[in-house]
């Protein structure tokens, strides 16, 4: 068994795919018609068939209180493996990304957490 699939809620389909493409560099995998939405996915672009990352519309009664009470206390939704956080920060930052945590050490891991400007904390992570 392995992950195939994930989901971020998001407020908006195309401003997500704006972000998630020309900002963190995902690509674009799948972008289906669905009435008013999409489906449409994302994946790395270091693993193309790998695991698709779902922009999903975050209009179901349930999702904004979720989203909502994990932004508020600082939870990211997902983590994203880099090979250097700290290179990963100062990229981002200069594309103007908000982070909401700069990079920390924590023993073997290094995060950082960036807002996604579609509701979402996520988090960068580097493992060594």
């Amino acid at each position: 068994m392995r992950i195939h699939l994930s989901s971020v809620h998001v407020d908006d389909q195309d401003k997500a795919l704006r972000f998630y493409t020309e900002v963190l560099g995902f690509r674009k995998k799948t972008e289906v018609p669905l009435g008013e939405h999409r489906w449409l996915t994302v994946v790395s672009p270091e693993d193309p068939d790998g695991t698709e990352l779902s922009l999903e519309p975050d209009d179901h009664p349930a999702v904004g209180p979720y989203k909502t009470a994990l932004a508020g206390d600082g939870i990211p939704v997902t983590s994203f493996a880099v090979e250097d956080v700290h290179a990963e920060f100062d990229r981002l930052r200069g594309l103007g990304v908000r982070f909401t945590q700069e990079p920390l050490e924590m023993g073997p891991v290094t995060t950082a957490v960036l807002d996604d400007t579609c509701g979402n904390l996520i988090q960068i992570a580097h493992y060594a």
